[in-house]
């Protein structure tokens, strides 16, 4: 499927397609799934909608929750940030939803926080992001910097011997925090603060042959340059063409991308692409019996063969399945009660291994670099066993002293110095 028909379909009532199944109301647990379905992040969102209600249908099939079926209800905050917040008020107060699936930038995520804190509401939150944060109210099934950002660096350094770094990124709080983490990452492993690049564009960036240009340059005195991306949204297709056009080859100067997947890769010429990485905590291309048996749901449900997999799409079937089990373990919906229970749950990934849930409300994560093949699909590398999430990264001063724990110390905040929570809530 084509970008362009994907993000046609994504937009307008088509997109806000009524679930399978009718209710009665107030006989159901309404679900908020809490996606763009237009705008610039469609292209990665609708997917995570569509994953939710097949999810959401098959646990129907196996009688619902706590004798309830699940009612999923679609709101789309259409890739506007402030949208966000008043789409989430708006499933607390009037839709009375159990819980949210959504998000995908942290930006939308950081409009949401302080509406799902005023109002004790509950967010998955599937996407991998920069870290600094450990909310009550968010459980975080996306990978933190230290199961992404800092293994990929690491396997630059390691393996492919990159001696100057260029980081770009969308013009955002993700790509800006977690590149001030990898800029201290690499001074401490002794790269030149001269020796790494930074770079920001808007969401739907489109002109990139000045960057292009400026990157390879980097490479004119000799130093294998290397290409850590944060670039988010439909910015990537211009990205990679451009790259493309300016005969930017893997062996000579590899990208590997934090926000580019199997999805984002679909409406690519992926030819010209291969060699290229992408850092994830999932890949399609993983051969195990899940992974299998969730690719041949996934195809059944969406009537589309063309359609694949990616890593936000297994981090909310983790967290589903989670949240599943821990109101089943609670008795009930309630926020708090589950909360509680949710803190240990753990469940199989679809890679191998069993992800648990920890205090700070970060998952175990194995860490898997994909090589990008000329089918789009990538070829896995390199993985290491589940890495437990880390909210504050060591990388930061300010930040390695802090220490989330929402089961002992109830504290997102807590500063191992000075023995004190300082739990910073709304707009941190």
């Amino acid at each position: 499927m084509k970008l362009t028909r994907r993000m046609l379909l994504a937009s307008g009532a088509a997109a806000l397609a009524a679930p399978r199944l009718a209710f009665a109301q107030g006989e159901t647990i309404k679900i908020g799934i809490l996606h763009s379905l237009s705008g610039t992040m469609a292209i990665s969102e609708t997917t995570l909608k569509d994953t939710m209600l097949m999810l959401i249908e098959a646990q129907n099939a196996k009688g619902g929750v706590l004798g309830k079926m699940l009612e999923p209800v679609v709101v789309d905050p259409a890739s506007d940030w402030p949208l966000f917040a008043e789409k989430a008020r708006e499933l607390l107060t009037v839709q009375k939803v159990a819980c949210m699936f959504g998000c995908w930038t942290s930006v939308s995520r950081k409009s949401v926080l302080p509406v799902i804190e005023e109002l004790n509401g509950l967010l998955f939150y599937p996407v991998q992001y920069e870290g600094e944060e450990s909310s009550k109210n968010v459980f975080y099934t996306g990978a933190a910097p230290n199961q992404q950002a800092i293994p990929a660096v690491d396997y630059y350094l390691n393996e492919l011997g990159i001696e100057k770094f260029a980081l770009l990124g969308t013009d955002y709080v993700y790509p800006r925090t977690t590149n001030n983490i990898l800029e201290a990452y690499l001074k401490s492993k002794g790269i030149a603060a001269e020796d790494i690049f930074v770079n920001y564009t808007p969401f739907g960036h489109s002109d990139w042959s000045k960057i292009v240009a400026d990157v390879v340059a980097l490479g004119a005195d000799g130093k294998k340059v290397g290409v850590i991306s944060t670039v988010n949204g439909d910015a990537n297709i211009g990205f990679y063409k451009e790259l493309a056009a300016a005969g930017v080859t893997a062996d000579k100067l590899p990208v590997i991308a934090f926000s580019v997947g199997e999805e984002e890769l679909s409406g690519l010429d992926t030819s010209n692409l291969v060699g290229h990485l992408a850092a994830w905590n999932y890949f399609q291309s993983a051969e195990t019996p899940a992974n299998a048996e969730f690719i041949a749901a996934w195809k059944a449900f969406i009537k589309d063969d063309k359609r694949v997999t990616n890593d936000p799409m297994e981090a909310h079937y983790i967290g589903f399945n989670m949240w599943v089990q821990a109101v089943t373990a609670a008795g009930t919906t309630d926020v708090d009660p589950v909360i509680d229970a949710m803190v240990g749950q753990t469940f199989p990934n679809l890679t191998g291994g069993v992800a648990e849930m920890l205090a700070n409300h970060h998952l175990t994560k194995p860490v898997l670099i994909g090589e990008i093949r000329a089918d789009g699909q990538f070829d896995i590398i390199s993985q290491t066993e589940p890495v437990p999430g880390d909210a504050w990264t060591d990388f930061l001063p300010d930040s390695a002293v802090l220490e989330a724990d929402w089961k002992d110390l109830r504290c997102g905040m807590y500063n191992t110095q000075s023995k004190t929570c300082v739990q910073l809530t709304s707009n941190y």
